[in-house]
């Protein structure tokens, strides 16, 4: 079969540039999870030094998040815990253990300083993507801070405490039928999945690592339930998995995905922890390699939202995302570093690619054969993209274009450069949840 991403009418040549709108908020960098913790938020600011440095922010319109409301929060998650998210601090959390439990708030997912800001700060750029696309103002928005998918209606999980996938997912369908979640992250998207595991308007699509590995879900026999039944894709990876076997599967199928789902709009959730590398991974994709996902998405020519993730090896997060910055806009960029003021980070080599290792790549290709020939046939089973009644619609959320506005007072985007970073699916009401959706 045609494996090409431009075989869809729509497709667009890959050298066409694309409008693209990018989130970022320069507080996101002093997020701390506290000493020892793999997630470094500081990893979103050492990207957008690299982004400020190749001259790419130049080519697109960069813009600060509105910050979520509670309201906007509560869209998907519970009152409760999003109260709270917003009332708890490291200086009165002993005194709410009981609700630390309630809400798997603790040891993964810790409090922190500005816990609540951080969450609203990387919701509201993926809900603020969300709306651009909504309104044509861009063909592609880039929230690197966001694409924490672990988090679930009433409880934090895996360093995700606000599920903002869900959220920017939410606000696509008040305009398209469908919309289409692909995911890269070397951890399965279990909270986006069991968001919208009974909905034939969401197309969940996780390429994870399976098998004693957190989360413990997305067994390829996960297929969604209901109404949802097919339009929940799991692709189960082994270690070592390197860019040629990753792309004999993640081509075809989602080749075959765009094909008969159709989708209005993409979210690519681009966590780089499937890197060769990684200091909580076990893959070894190089930084082309996953890059290539985006690329190929993206010669769909159909709007998309590419979000972060998982990524704990900070100075490979910042050279991945910033080289799939460069494939959204249609840039190649420099193998070569710029000085910059995060540039020791990158020796002893100052280069933007790094070079996968000699792991043992422990997927062979008779297992690959298997899935991808088991879940073709399942998307076989799709007769014919599902069509939406649609209701009085939702309104748009509000984000006024004031509040996005971001103009930067120096070359670097008015950073200060010397401040430094200091299992089993479990549902909640998703029957009634995914009938909901029918509304928008």
């Amino acid at each position: 079969m045609d494996t090409g991403g431009n075989s869809l009418s729509s497709a667009a040549p890959d050298g066409v540039k694309r409008k693209v709108c990018y989130f970022y908020d320069p507080e996101v960098g002093n997020y701390y999870y506290g000493q020892g913790h793999p997630m470094k938020p500081h990893r979103i600011r050492m990207t957008h030094a690299l982004l400020a440095h190749y001259g790419l922010l130049q080519h697109m319109q960069v813009l600060k998040p509105f910050p979520a409301r509670d309201r906007d929060l509560c869209r998907f998650h519970a009152d409760d815990y999003v109260s709270f998210l917003r009332s708890i601090t490291p200086e009165t959390q002993q005194d709410q253990l009981r609700q630390l439990k309630r809400f798997n708030v603790g040891e993964d997912c810790p409090v922190f300083d500005g816990l609540y800001s951080f969450c609203q700060t990387y919701a509201g750029g993926s809900v603020g993507g969300a709306v651009k696309l909504n309104h044509n103002l861009c063909d592609i928005a880039v929230n690197w801070a966001g694409g924490l998918h672990h988090a679930k209606k009433c409880e934090a999980s895996g360093f995700c405490y606000v599920n903002d996938i869900v959220l920017a997912i939410l606000e696509l369908l008040k305009v398209h039928e469908r919309v289409l979640y692909v995911d890269i992250d070397i951890h399965h998207g279990d909270g986006v999945e069991e968001a919208f595991y009974t909905t034939d308007r969401v197309m969940t699509v996780s390429f994870h690592k399976f098998g004693d590995y957190f989360p413990g879900t997305g067994d390829v026999r996960d297929i969604g339930y209901s109404k949802g039944k097919y339009y929940s894709l799991n692709v189960p990876l082994d270690d070592g998995i390197d860019d040629e076997s990753y792309h004999f599967l993640f081509k075809p199928l989602i080749g075959k995905v765009m094909e008969v789902f159709k989708p209005g709009a993409v979210i690519l959730q681009c966590g780089a922890d499937s890197l060769s590398g990684d200091r909580l991974g076990c893959f070894n994709l190089s930084i082309k390699g996953h890059a290539e996902c985006v690329k190929f998405m993206r010669s769909f020519n159909v709007p998309l939202l590419l979000l972060g993730g998982g990524g704990y090896t900070i100075r490979n997060v910042a050279r991945c995302w910033c080289y799939e910055t460069g494939v959204a806009l249609g840039i190649e960029v420099d193998d070569k570093m710029p000085q910059h003021e995060y540039y020791e980070y990158f020796g002893p080599d100052y280069t933007l690619h790094v070079a996968p290792s000699n792991m043992e790549n422990k997927n062979s290709h008779q297992v690959l054969e298997e899935i991808r020939c088991k879940l073709l046939d399942n998307l076989s089973k799709l007769q014919h993209a599902p069509s939406v009644q649609f209701q009085e619609r939702v309104p748009d959320t509000e984000l006024p274009e004031v509040s996005f506005a971001y103009f930067y007072k120096d070359k670097i985007g008015g950073i200060d450069s010397n401040c430094s970073h200091n299992s089993q699916l479990r549902f909640y009401s998703l029957s009634t949840w995914a009938s909901h959706l029918n509304s928008f």
